[in-house]
């Protein structure tokens, strides 16, 4: 299992306390459905089950309310199965254990089967731990365990990384959306105030359109997988 180091952060459970007590005021129907407290071990096992050590900031999230808590996913189901949805940025789901894991471990496998053509700018790196996303994984928000920065990922366009400067931060920003109040920039340096928006790529649909007329199965946004680019130029020939 790798070892990341540590890094400087605000407290994550003080940032997260204020949305929590914004949900409790003004709706604690949807607080009782964020689950309830983490444990180490499940948290232990998680760290086994993916190879990454997760940094303290993590850690401390999960230990204050770990989304999956006594859940199961049913079965068959979306890739994202337990995602809880919060005012965050990004508008992703909220990921427990479970889902962690599940996005993760796919994220890393695509990115096997197809690598990223640009090495210093991958579709997705191991040290890159998602807890937020799409129900289909293909749209998320992602904690890099190298530098604690806060970082989302789009299939159809690749990751922006440093987006928020730490989960702190992240959930410094969420509790001032709910609450309607500006306690502070929150932005990773030299980020705009608003992540971007990821629209399908132009000269991706060509692609897509003739792969339906072709019997090929293709999402409507995301990686085109690299065998149905293939046969998309061969046919062009």
């Amino acid at each position: 299992m790798t070892e990341t180091p540590m890094h400087e952060a605000g407290d994550v459970r003080e940032a997260w306390g204020r949305v929590t007590a914004w949900l409790e005021r003004n709706d604690p129907e949807a607080l009782a459905a964020l689950g309830g407290p983490g444990s180490p071990e499940a948290i232990d096992e998680a760290e086994l089950h993916i190879g990454l050590k997760l940094p303290r900031e993590m850690r401390q999230w999960l230990l204050a309310n770990d989304i999956d808590a006594g859940r199961q996913p049913d079965r068959p189901s979306c890739l994202v199965a337990l995602g809880y949805e919060v005012a965050i940025p990004g508008g992703h789901l909220l990921l427990g254990l479970t889902d962690i894991q599940r996005v993760y471990l796919s994220q890393m496998a695509l990115e096997e089967m197809q690598p990223s053509e640009d090495l210093d700018c991958p579709f997705w790196r191991r040290e890159w731990v998602p807890f937020a996303a799409e129900r289909d994984g293909l749209y998320g928000t992602f904690l890099d365990t190298l530098n604690g920065t806060i970082g989302m990922w789009a299939e159809a366009h690749g990751p922006e990384e440093g987006v928020y400067a730490s989960l702190f931060a992240f959930f410094q920003e969420t509790a001032d959306r709910l609450e309607g109040v500006s306690s502070g920039d929150w932005r990773g340096p030299g980020k705009s105030s608003s992540p971007r928006k990821h629209d399908p790529r132009p000269e991706d649909e060509p692609i897509r359109l003739w792969a339906r007329t072709n019997g090929y199965l293709v999402n409507d946004r995301g990686r085109i997988p690299a065998t149905i680019r293939e046969a998309y130029e061969v046919s062009r020939r």
